[in-house]
């Protein structure tokens, strides 16, 4: 024994395959292969090794982790194990595999419906498109839990499935609370590992909320998966490929971990005749470092990203990728004109902060860019603003007519003809 990690010696057993160990005092836990070398099998045991001897029965069961899949899993939480933790009763339905390939690709179709989340910085500006996949880059501190739990109140999703990763107790009864008052508990299943918990069980946590977000798909429904914090799960990686003597890469984290994050992104898609999958992530960045190992190669894998900052989703660095795809398409003809013509005056209205605070004698134009400054940060950034799409773009006109004039705002004459306020 090492760690939570237990090396045992046996034959014919299979990677990633589930073992149940038993213990000398009557109890029983459970273990999953991580790697053989011949006869020699390395295993890592759910809730530690706490409890076990050298003495105790290994027995390999002959199949991998599963998830249990039914609609009696709806408004239910449970562990990074699939153990429910809610004091509720055991789950009932279909047992099926984690960790499973991608959905075949044949059966993909292009992205063309938007994600409504009634948040104006994300609908307007950076369309969240069904079956996409995009993380949250911010650092800890940032309120990027709270934005999690608005875009699970007011998405328009069938199901909304949570995967918390090293979660304290204070945002784990968060994330309980707010689906209590909201109203949403009835549509959201959560998979919940507490900074407390065994470190496999954070490795386990997508897989689970994937796995079965998968089998909700298939059967027609549009499900939203909401999983924070990716850097939980890529330090839980970490932790065990030391265990395990393995040599690091870049900043100690394994070589695997591009295909490892890849794997569980992959998720998302779009089914022909089915549901879909759409996959919200939070990527905390030590030290803010963009460059780090973790958002690094999350930024190969996902279309775009949203920065979360100083407490609002920063319009310059964030990006949706997929948002060309119904923009002005499944939204109305002027959603890209005003978003585009807005972005370009906030990004007008920062250089003349800098004139004014380097002491420049401001112009009349500087003076209309720093009033409009005001309203679009006021309007339009705070995260506490909840919008349909139709009454945010209503919105962004009302304030561009209170700021500038109709020939100041470089929108084409026939858009402002049928949108200018009054």
């Amino acid at each position: 024994m090492r760690g939570n990690l237990i090396t045992v010696t046996a034959v014919g057993v299979k990677l990633g395959e589930l073992a149940r160990i038993e213990k000398g005092d009557g109890g029983v836990t459970y273990a999953s292969v991580l790697r053989f070398e011949g006869d020699q099998v390395t295993l890592q045991v759910f809730g530690g090794t706490r409890g076990i001897s050298t003495g105790d029965q290994v027995i390999f069961l002959g199949r991998q982790i599963e998830a249990i899949y039914g609609e009696t899993l709806l408004g239910r939480r449970l562990n990074g194990a699939g153990i429910p933790i809610d004091g509720g009763p055991q789950i009932i339905g279909e047992h099926i595999p984690i960790a499973q390939p991608s959905f075949n690709p044949v059966k993909r179709i292009i992205p063309s419906k938007q994600v409504r989340t009634n948040i104006p910085m994300i609908d307007v500006f950076n369309c969240l498109v069904k079956s996409q996949k995009i993380p949250i880059f911010s650092i800890a501190g940032e309120p990027y839990n709270p934005l999690l739990m608005r875009i699970a109140n007011q998405t328009d999703a069938d199901v909304v499935m949570i995967g918390g990763m090293g979660l304290t107790f204070a945002d784990y009864q968060a994330f309980i609370d707010n689906a209590e008052q909201s109203g949403s508990a009835e549509k959201t299943v959560m998979f919940i590992h507490r900074a407390t918990d065994p470190a496999v069980e954070c490795m386990l946590t997508p897989d689970m909320a994937l796995a079965c977000a998968e089998q909700f798909a298939i059967s027609g429904k549009d499900v939203l998966v909401l999983l924070t914090d990716m850097t939980a799960f890529a330090d839980a990686m970490k932790e065990i490929s030391i265990t395990m003597d393995q040599v690091p890469s870049n900043r100690g984290y394994p070589g695997s971990l591009y295909s490892d994050l890849a794997s569980r992104y992959e998720k998302a898609v779009d089914i022909e005749g089915g549901g879909s999958i759409t996959i919200i992530s939070v990527t905390t960045m030590p030290g803010d470092d963009v460059t780090h190992p973790i958002p690094d190669n999350t930024g190969y894998i996902t279309e775009g990203q949203f920065y979360l900052h100083g407490g609002f989703i920063d319009p310059f660095g964030s990006l949706s990728r997929l948002k060309q795809l119904v923009i002005g398409k499944a939204t109305r003809e002027d959603h890209g004109d005003i978003a585009n013509g807005m972005i370009r005056l906030y990004a007008d209205s920062k250089k003349a902060k800098e004139r004014q605070s380097m002491g420049f004698k401001i112009s009349r134009w500087d003076e209309k860019l720093l009033a409009y400054s005001e309203q679009f940060e006021d309007k339009m950034m705070n995260l506490e603003i909840n919008l349909a799409l139709e009454d945010a773009l209503d919105l962004g006109w009302q304030i561009l007519a209170e700021c500038f004039t109709r020939q100041e705002i470089g929108i084409k004459q026939s858009l402002i003809d049928k949108f200018w306020p009054g």
